[in-house]
């Protein structure tokens, strides 16, 4: 089967998972498959971009990951700021936006001001809207959502009544982004690991054996193929569609 121009995702959303263990199949420290994981962004970015999705974005970051080795941390950090460095031209030559979502305060300062600088440099470009999940946690950014709105009704700025998913949304880290209509995670493990919980409550889930440095265009296609040949019915029945 081939990929279908006329259905493809318009928000794809990646957990690129298994960078430790590619690393360990190959006899190499945990750091070694992250820096490999950078090549299989780079490969996955050009291809979305290609296949014109409108929307990518990818969780390289969570709030739980703090309790990781510090090593593996600060070194995660700098592999993140080099990157962005060395690919800047690129995304800006591919017409890429760069955005991130979630608590980017408590990041580095030197992983801020990269992020920041990419960010403002990368405004203007539309082909394709590449967003960073970084220290980001679906049940934190709900959490952080309540408070505002909380703050807001006890304020009464909001009323009660007027709460509905269009003012939740508009409180999130993801209230630019539209609903993930697509979610993908490498390495055999099939769960959501508190990835944008709002965003994917009608998402088709696409999980693969592939770890993520090994994870290329052909993976690509086949999940959207996949996902091509899914009855998406938003809880309709199939003759209501």
């Amino acid at each position: 089967m081939k990929i279908t121009n006329e259905n493809i995702p318009n928000h794809i959303a990646v957990i690129m998972d298994g960078n430790g263990r590619w690393a360990k199949k190959k006899g190499e420290k945990r750091i070694f498959g992250h820096k490999k994981g950078v090549k299989a962004v780079r490969k996955l970015v050009e291809e979305a971009s290609k296949l014109k999705v409108s929307f990518l974005t990818l969780y390289a970051f969570s709030t739980e990951n703090w309790d990781r080795p510090e090593n593996e941390i600060s070194t995660l950090m700098n592999l993140i700021v080099m990157s962005l460095d060395k690919e800047l031209n690129t995304i800006i030559k591919n017409k890429i936006q760069l955005r991130t979502i979630g608590d980017i305060d408590k990041l580095p300062p030197e992983v801020k001001n990269k992020l920041f600088e990419t960010i403002e440099k990368t405004k203007k470009n539309k082909k394709l809207i590449l967003t960073i999940a970084l220290n980001y946690g679906g049940k934190e950014e709900l959490t952080n959502a309540i408070k505002r709105i909380s703050h807001k009704v006890k304020k009464n700025v909001i009323l009660p009544d007027q709460v509905n998913e269009s003012i939740i949304n508009d409180h999130l880290y993801t209230q630019n982004l539209p609903d993930v209509d697509l979610l993908i995670r490498t390495s055999g493990e099939q769960r959501i690991s508190n990835f944008l919980l709002w965003k994917i409550s009608y998402a088709e889930l696409y999980f693969t054996d592939v770890l993520w440095p090994e994870f290329n265009k052909k993976d690509l296609h086949q999940a959207i193929i996949n996902y091509q040949n899914r009855e998406r019915r938003f809880g309709k029945t199939s003759e209501q569609i």
